[in-house]
């Protein structure tokens, strides 16, 4: 059921889900902003969340690369790979950052994709570096991780309620993303 964002569906426009100026948002966000906040849970409940640097391919599926023994990494490992994601310009004033949300399932990579990946994480590096699929695979200590979005959200509107002001989201079609999503 379609709706507006109220108190009673916790905050979610599903209304706007494939708005095209909606979807321009998510895109902008995406293509200006190189670091994503990426949140695990250990496998008794501890969360963890940690800042690192991303890079997307048209399916909006959200690459980074880190040590396999870094504490998100081996989050993923023990929670089926259960991870929300959410990219944001944390330098904008107070009220006024849009953010991009998601949640899906995160893994290694396949070993056979790396260096195409790799490519798209260095394309999106501003400091250049001399690294190869080699450094990510077999007994390297680091590997690049892949999310597959399940489902996406991003900021919407902060409506008032008595003296504060209420954030919302719109939650958004993945699909109509990835059709303007440029990796």
């Amino acid at each position: 059921m379609l709706e507006s964002a109220s108190v009673t569906n916790r905050w979610v426009n599903t209304i706007d889900f494939q708005n095209p100026e909606v979807i321009g948002k998510a895109v902008r966000i995406m293509a200006n902003n190189i670091y994503c906040t990426l949140s695990t849970c250990s496998f008794d409940g501890y969360p963890w969340v940690s800042p690192v640097f991303f890079a997307y391919d048209h399916n909006c599926n959200i690459y980074w690369s880190s040590a396999i023994e870094s504490k998100h990494s081996q989050n993923l490992y023990s929670n089926d790979g259960k991870v929300a994601i959410a990219i944001f310009n944390s330098s904008v004033s107070e009220g006024t950052a849009d953010g991009l949300y998601f949640y899906g399932t995160a893994s290694e990579l396949n070993p056979e994709e790396t260096e195409k990946i790799l490519k798209l994480l260095l394309n999106r590096a501003i400091r250049k570096h001399n690294r190869t699929a080699a450094d990510y695979l077999n007994d390297s200590p680091r590997r690049i991780y892949q999310c597959q979005p399940q489902e996406a959200w991003v900021t919407g509107e902060r409506f008032p309620s008595g003296n504060q002001l209420i954030d919302t989201k719109i939650q958004i079609c993945l699909q109509s993303l990835g059709q303007h999503v440029k990796s």
